[in-house]
C-alpha cells in the first residue's frame, strides 16, 4: 500500500493507495491534514507537487480521480 498527498473534496489529505499491473489506481481510504503540521521543507514540497497532479472527489463512499 502506498500513500500520497491529494485534495478530497478541496481539502488538502493523504490517501492510501494500491496500483494494479495495468497502473489502474484502488483509493482505500484517506485523512484530511493541516499543511501547517508538516513543517519540514521537504514535506512541503512533496504537498505542492502532489496536489497539482492528484484531485479526488469522494462521495457515496466511492473515490473517483479528476
Amino acid at each position: 500500500m502506498s500513500w500520497s498527498f491529494a485534495i478530497v473534496n478541496n481539502k488538502l489529505a493523504e490517501i492510501y493507495f494500491d496500483k494494479n499491473k495495468k497502473n489502474q489506481v484502488k483509493i482505500w481510504g484517506h485523512c484530511y491534514i493541516k499543511k501547517e503540521d508538516y513543517k519540514n521543507k521537504l514535506d512541503q514540497k512533496w504537498i505542492e507537487i502532489d496536489t497539482r497532479k492528484v484531485r479526488v472527489v469522494y462521495r457515496n463512499e466511492k473515490y473517483r480521480l479528476v
